[in-house]
């Protein structure tokens, strides 16, 4: 006989405001996956063959008891995720000093036949982002802080340094941390300015793209990911592509705050930026494109930058460069 696998739940990292509380999570089979440092290949390829092998927890009762002590019931879906949005005050004091807020999940015990854990609390935390933000800064992830290989020959390297190597073997991109930490504390100097960051990878390397953040010491920040498509899946595809999907999401939510729009020039980054940028006159205070050495892409990316006059763009080879831009900008000290 197999032993029942115990539950848990992915509470993912999330934005709001003081008036309204959002939760996103995913109901899932504890696959026990290790995220410890110096694994080898085989503990590597174990890991991430669990984290899209794990089986979803479907129309599952759950229970969020909210920074203010409130408790409240939601439902997962069919693919085990569980989405809230309601209104709430949200007492400063409940708020630290970097924007996070938090709360917890759990499972209805009584209305669930499976195995939970005796730690039946997960915890997570919502941002919401400080009066004193200057700016918020939206940035991608795979070959603009993270070397993925994205424009790489049918994509074999993003396959194959996501499934060989850990997390602590991926390196961050020179001078990402230091550029981020920079904007993070903006021009005065206050780790205030909201870091959201946002990736075509799907959920299920949540937990590997957190491990990766927390070891290079990124500046915390909800990390917006999309749902696993397979072959088989019969679900409408999203009319809109999901980076801009997200980031008009946050320009929506932060209607008083402006952005700084970080990419590579090795996808539609720059096509996706700039038309968000257009269509939302002064929103955007400046865009910056790191190279990913494609000659090809590039050409076309100089081509697009050429014909855009509504906001600041920069392709850079060196973080140094965004550097040296944003302090002559004022956007850092």
């Amino acid at each position: 006989m197999f032993k029942k696998k115990a539950l848990r739940i992915n509470t993912y990292l999330g934005y709001g405001t003081a008036t309204l509380f959002r939760a996103t999570g995913r109901a899932l089979e504890d696959e026990n996956i290790d995220f410890s440092a110096n694994q080898g290949v085989f503990r590597t390829l174990r890991n991430i063959y669990r984290q899209f092998e794990s089986d979803e927890i479907r129309n599952a009762p759950i229970t969020l008891t909210l920074p203010d002590g409130k408790i409240v019931e939601t439902v997962t879906d069919h693919e085990g995720y569980y989405h809230l949005e309601l209104d709430i005050s949200i007492d400063t004091k409940q708020i630290n000093k970097e924007g996070w807020t938090n709360y917890t999940a759990s499972y209805k015990k009584d209305s669930i036949n499976k195995k939970i854990n005796n730690n039946n609390s997960f915890s997570s935390q919502m941002l919401i982002p400080s009066n004193a933000a200057e700016f918020g800064i939206i940035s991608d992830i795979d070959d603009t802080i993270l070397h993925t290989g994205v424009a790489s020959f049918f994509k074999w390297r993003v396959i194959a340094n996501t499934i060989f190597k850990n997390f602590d073997k991926r390196t961050a991109i020179e001078g990402t941390v230091k550029f981020y930490k920079k904007l993070h504390l903006g021009k005065s100097n206050a780790p205030v300015n909201p870091f959201f960051y946002v990736s075509n990878s799907p959920w299920n390397l949540y937990d590997y793209l957190s491990a990766f953040f927390r070891k290079n010491h990124f500046p915390k920040g909800p990390i917006l990911l999309r749902d696993f498509r397979t072959p088989f899946d019969k679900t409408p595809k999203p009319k809109i592509p999901h980076k801009q999907s997200e980031i008009l999401n946050l320009l929506k939510m932060y209607p008083d705050m402006n952005f700084i729009l970080i990419g590579d020039s090795g996808e539609k980054d720059a096509d996706i930026y700039t038309k968000i940028a257009k269509e939302q006159p002064g929103r955007i205070l400046a865009i910056y494109l790191r190279s990913v050495n494609h000659r090809r892409k590039e050409k076309r990316i100089k081509r697009l930058i050429a014909s855009y006059d509504s906001s600041p763009i920069l392709l850079v080879q060196t973080s140094d460069q965004a550097i040296k831009h944003a302090r002559k900008n004022g956007f850092i000290h």
